[in-house]
């Protein structure tokens, strides 16, 4: 039998942001909630409980809030993915295409080993261009992609399509906002 989440009822989308024709979907509501914020890392902990992973990467900043704890949860290392110039020591970095512009993302030079098994965590899945982005940092680091996790993807956006013609897992904790 399938669990029933409480968690996804305090997603909430907010129109026309951070531009015309964008609907965002905001799941800080849910962070207000410790029963719902608890609920939605063991949720995604779940998916990948049982998966053979040496690190987590996630983008600047909502990944944060989900990358974080469950690399607490799972007892390994994180990376933070930041927007250019807010890491102190050298970087790579991979510029993208967002629904609404452009952006680079940076890791620490040396942060990923050579042969780590790394799993990338964001909050939701829109373009695919940050993920694309991250996920070639591990690649130019030396790190093995085992799979990319997310709340949701966003209907009418490609990216959860274009990973999955990478053969690249996703996990997702529910299917679609």
């Amino acid at each position: 039998m399938t669990k029933k989440y409480t968690f996804p009822k305090y997603i909430v989308d907010v129109k026309d942001f951070p531009k015309k024709g964008i609907i965002f979907k905001d799941w800080t509501p849910l962070m207000n909630n410790a029963k719902a914020y608890k609920e939605l890392i063991d949720c995604l902990y779940s998916k990948i409980k049982s998966l053979k992973i040496d690190v987590i990467v996630s983008a600047e900043s909502r990944g944060f809030w989900l990358g974080c704890p469950l690399a607490i949860k799972k007892g390994i290392r994180f990376i933070p993915a930041r927007k250019p110039r807010k890491l102190p020591r050298p970087v790579i970095s991979a510029s993208f295409d967002l629904e609404y512009g452009k952006d680079t993302i940076e890791i620490t030079k040396g942060d990923i080993k050579k042969g780590d098994r790394v799993l990338v965590v964001d909050d939701i899945i829109a373009t695919g261009g940050t993920i694309q982005a991250i996920n070639k940092l591990v690649k130019q680091s030396g790190g093995k992609l085992v799979g990319c996790m997310f709340i949701s993807s966003v209907p009418g956006t490609n990216g959860i399509n274009k990973l999955k013609k990478t053969k690249t897992p996703v996990f997702l904790a529910i299917e679609n906002l």
